[in-house]
């Protein structure tokens, strides 16, 4: 009985550790088979945008929208201050908003631009800034 249990000590000693590193193995098998998986699927969404990128109409409206390009003879008018004025009457000060983060640099620029060579007192009264004099 004593041999026995000897046989299945030296058994166990010598096969756990080939057991152990045949299931790490294993893991890192599938782990990178994971991998492997996502960056399928990245190639195919970047492949997939890569032929929209080669068709010519869809180049034209990304240029019209991102970049405000237009076509030669047609005008293009852009809406500075959309926004209806306060119904308090108080100053006109605009707060960052969470809708600002998907409008392009240039507007942002140009509306603090307005914001800035808004008087302070024209906001506070609520009337038009007087024209400069006449040269």
């Amino acid at each position: 009985m004593v041999i026995l249990a000897a046989i299945f000590v030296m058994l166990a000693v010598t096969l756990i550790p080939a057991l152990r590193s045949t299931l790490n193995q294993q893991s890192q098998i599938n782990e990178l088979s994971d991998q492997l998986a996502s960056k399928r699927e990245r190639v195919a969404a970047l492949q997939q945008e890569q032929r929209q990128w080669s068709d010519p109409a869809y180049v034209e409206q990304q240029a019209r929208e991102r970049l405000k390009f237009v076509r030669v003879g047609e005008r293009s008018y852009t809406v500075i201050d959309a926004e209806v004025a306060p119904a308090d009457g108080g100053p006109n000060i605009a707060a960052p908003e969470a809708s600002t983060a998907n409008t392009p640099w240039y507007t942002r620029m140009w509306q603090s631009i307005v914001i800035a060579d808004t008087p302070a007192d024209a906001t506070a009264t609520n009337q038009p800034s007087p024209a400069p004099p006449a040269p």
